[in-house]
């Protein structure tokens, strides 16, 4: 058998369903023919070529707004460079190169790839071919693969007549015309590997891209694919994207409404599209107007029934509808959870399933981009994505099940929180009896200091969260105790107005309780927190409350401790010789209740207050003392406190040395405790028994350290103090 010559290498592939076959029986079937008997050669004569090579060109046009994504670009651009410059010393032969655009629904990954696309064009003179797989489209089902295919080979310029009638032939016909071609073949919002797999070509001539809002994982496992995750525009992008659609005058005419409308979609590029469109459409509308009607309606005043490409509530249900039951649920709790984000031990007692099992369903939704897992394991929602998965939870769940949720997450932040107070603060309110967690809620224990630490700073917010839900939902006993296992970590890190709205919640929870020791303990410790904002009225207001219902009671306990923040309140007035009397007290009611570290507590401000009226002799004595018994019993803040007031009175009385020595010590106990606010006072202390002894240098550097941590703190007025001791000891340096 023989074929006709001169073909052109590979046209054979591209016409082989047209081939003729003839011999001496008379009859055909179509363009082939069945021989009984064949005498002599067998002869197959290919026909000419009747069809000229069509060069597609199906990309979109781009819409003139788009900004941003140079990085995304970048690398894009690299892998194509590499694949279509280099040559691979590892490979036989060149590979397909494929590119899986990921993000959430109306990130902008459509535009991202038809920009990269149009950019490099001239990369690609054999065409590009575009589908929309429909993938999650509010208004079509996923289009069929075959679909998709046939469509390729139309654009290709088949002829009707040349294509098979069975899928899988039309596909290995797609693969065999574009295989050697150096073409760009952009897959748009595929649903999945499987339906973006038959549109693979063979051979490493052509380039895929492929947009997702699925990672599409089997996909990264079977080729060579490289991801790119498209993540929200800088708020410059936004601008520059607002300013190019409304233009210029009327950006620079309003630009607090702008910031209020670039704070609201945070960088979402379909939020500020539609946003952008709307206000185009009516040049008459202030944009302080559209601002105001996002600040009322939320998310929803994105939405636009008349067309769901234009909605986000659309776009996002699209993807909505493709999880399953249990992940939708899990979504839409994750919404309603307190703080911006979440760990996986919380997503646990949220959702009320195991951790193997929680870790599964949280993986599914960030490979539906409907969540986000930083370097920290800390999941989160772009914020309109949680406003729709809010009221996905109202849609969808019943109201019994969000308040279950609800109380068995306070209640892990609840528990936990007291786990890290037995660490920070292992002299505090570790007598308070906890109710039993709520079924489904796994509580952390935690191991040990530097773990309780890093888990409140991350979980910061997340707990101001869970006591304002415990507030909400009338949840008394936890108010008030996540005010009480936060102080010392309020304290610590210089929170001094959460720890306030903290015992303020908790001074309403008390009243609701009308428990008589909760409610004097309460008012004692608010009374502290109003004197750490110098707010002394309300200071002393509280703290005489507290005190008189302990004495009403016969809590010396509570007695004790009112004393001692009496003590402290008056101490940040400067009226030290009233402070001590109350000082003297605490001492007498902490011994007769036989609480050690109060005595020391108490002790220590005695000899502070005395060093600050002069008395050293008696002061030394004082700290000392305490200092002996916070050791004892392993009260490292206390001790760190008591290090510092020697250092004070060793440097007021001449024994700069020693001073430096104690100085460092509490510093050495502060870093260990984590305790930076106290850290930044004993630094600026420090500087001057250096500055005695000549060691300016060594002077400038403490000082300089405590004006960062002042700065950091926001506490302005001690910041200004030590940059006038900065600036006065550099003006004796350069005399």
């Amino acid at each position: 058998m023989t074929t006709s010559k001169g073909q052109q290498p590979g046209r054979e592939r591209e016409i082989e369903v047209g081939f003729q076959i003839h011999n001496s029986a008379s009859g055909t079937d179509g363009s082939v023919v069945q021989a009984g008997v064949v005498d002599g050669g067998l002869h197959l004569h290919l026909p000419s070529p009747s069809l000229a090579w069509v060069v597609p060109r199906q990309l979109p046009a781009v819409p003139w707004t788009f900004t941003g994504r140079a990085v995304e670009l970048a690398e894009l651009d690299r892998a194509l460079d590499y694949n279509l410059d280099d040559e691979h010393e590892d490979l036989d032969a060149p590979t397909l190169m494929i590119s899986a655009i990921g993000g959430a629904g109306g990130i902008g990954k459509t535009w991202f790839a038809v920009r990269w696309a149009t950019r490099r064009a001239e990369r690609f003179p054999d065409g590009q071919l575009f589908v929309d797989l429909h993938g999650f489209s509010p208004t079509e089902q996923p289009l069929q693969p075959a679909v998709a295919v046939r469509g390729f080979l139309d654009a290709l310029g088949v002829d009707h007549s040349r294509i098979p009638a069975d899928p899988e032939a039309q596909a290995a016909l797609y693969r065999s015309i574009v295989v050697d071609r150096r073409m760009l073949i952009l897959l748009d919002n595929a649903a999945s590997a499987e339906q973006v797999e038959p549109l693979l070509p063979g051979g490493g001539a052509c380039t895929v891209v492929i947009t997702s809002r699925r990672t599409l994982t089997s996909l990264l496992v079977r080729h060579n694919v490289r991801h790119v995750t498209l993540d929200v525009l800088t708020d410059v992008e936004a601008h520059t994207l607002l300013r190019r659609r409304l233009g210029k005058a009327r950006i620079a005419a309003e630009p607090h409404a702008v910031t209020r409308l670039i704070a609201f979609c945070r960088g979402f590029p379909l939020a500020l599209s539609i946003l952008a469109a709307r206000a185009h459409a009516r040049p008459d509308l202030q944009l302080i107007e559209l601002a105001a009607e996002l600040g009322e309606q939320g998310v929803e005043a994105l939405d636009d029934e008349s067309d769901p490409s234009a909605s986000l509530s659309a776009v996002l249900s699209a993807s909505f509808s493709a999880l399953t039951a249990g992940h939708k649920q899990a979504f839409g709790l994750l919404g309603i959870a307190p703080g911006p984000d979440i760990d996986l031990y919380a997503a646990a007692s949220l959702t009320g399933l195991s951790q193997e099992r929680v870790t599964q369903v949280l993986r599914a939704l960030i490979e539906a981009s409907m969540l986000h897992r930083d370097a920290n394991g800390r999941y989160s929602m772009h914020d309109l994505v949680r406003s729709f998965a809010t009221m996905s939870a109202r849609h969808h769940t019943s109201s019994e099940l969000r308040h279950a949720a609800l109380r068995r997450v306070v209640d892990f932040y609840l528990h936990t929180a007291a786990s890290a107070n037995r660490l920070t603060s292992p002299h505090f309110l570790n007598d308070v009896q906890l109710d039993a967690p709520a079924d489904g809620c796994r509580p952390r224990l935690l191991p040990d200091l530097p773990t309780a630490l890093t888990w409140l700073d991350r979980e910061h917010q997340c707990l101001r969260a869970a006591r304002h839900i415990a507030s909400v939902n009338g949840w008394h006993q936890a108010v008030w105790q996540f005010a009480g296992f936060l102080d010392d970590f309020h304290f610590r890190r210089g929170h001094r107005q959460d720890r306030l709205v903290a015992w303020q919640a908790a001074m309403t929870a008390a009243e609701h309780l009308g428990d008589p020791a909760v409610q004097s303990l309460v008012h004692t410790l608010l009374g502290d927190a109003c004197a750490a904002l110098d707010r002394h009225d309300e200071a002393m207001g509280h703290l005489e409350r507290g005190l008189a219902l302990a004495e009403r009671h016969g809590n010396l306990a509570i007695q004790s401790r009112a004393h001692l923040g009496i003590c402290w309140a008056l101490s940040y007035r400067g009226e030290h010789r009233q402070a001590l009397v109350h000082a003297a007290r605490a001492v007498e009611l902490a011994q007769e209740v036989d609480d050690p570290v109060r005595v020391a507590d108490a002790q220590g401000e005695l000899g502070w207050n005395a060093a600050r009226l002069g008395d050293f002799e008696r002061g030394r004595d004082a700290c000392q003392a305490a200092l002996v018994l916070h050791r004892i019993h392993d009260h490292h803040d206390g001790e760190a406190h008591d290090l510092d007031s020697l250092g004070y009175i060793d440097h007021h009385t001449g024994r700069h040395h020693e001073a430096i020595s104690h100085y460092r010590q509490a510093l050495d106990r502060y870093g260990e405790l984590g305790h930076h606010w106290a850290a930044s006072t004993t630094l600026e202390r420090l500087g001057h028994p250096h500055i005695a002894l000549g060691q300016h240098h060594h002077a400038r550097a403490a000082w300089q350290k405590a004006l960062d941590l002042y700065r950091e703190q926001g506490r302005s007025s001690d910041a200004e103090r030590v940059q006038r001791q900065l600036d006065e000891l550099d003006h004796v340096l350069s005399v």
